[in-house]
């Protein structure tokens, strides 16, 4: 570690957020096993899109189904708003 980060680990301990500077390190390795954890599972769904793409599963984005989309979306939460006033 670098001075500066054991100085942030040992403030850590002093201002009462961690017991121990052990604890401050053991936090940060979960944080970042966490973190390589999630840029795994994007990397495969990014292999996973590529594949459906090369495959011709994947869907033409032009103006018109943005904006189809964005209908949709809008009719979908209407509907949703008018039946939980209904219910009330």
């Amino acid at each position: 570690m670098t001075p500066d980060q054991r100085a942030f680990a040992r403030a850590a301990v002093q201002n009462g957020r961690f017991q121990r500077e052990e604890d401050a390190i053991l936090e940060a390795l979960a944080l970042w096993e966490r973190r390589e954890r999630a840029r795994v599972e994007l990397l495969a769904d990014l292999d996973t899109a590529e594949t459906s793409i090369a495959a011709g599963e994947g869907r033409d984005i032009t103006e018109q189904s943005m904006q189809d989309l964005a209908a949709s979306v809008k009719q979908r939460g209407r509907s949703r708003l008018a039946a939980s006033q209904r219910s009330r």
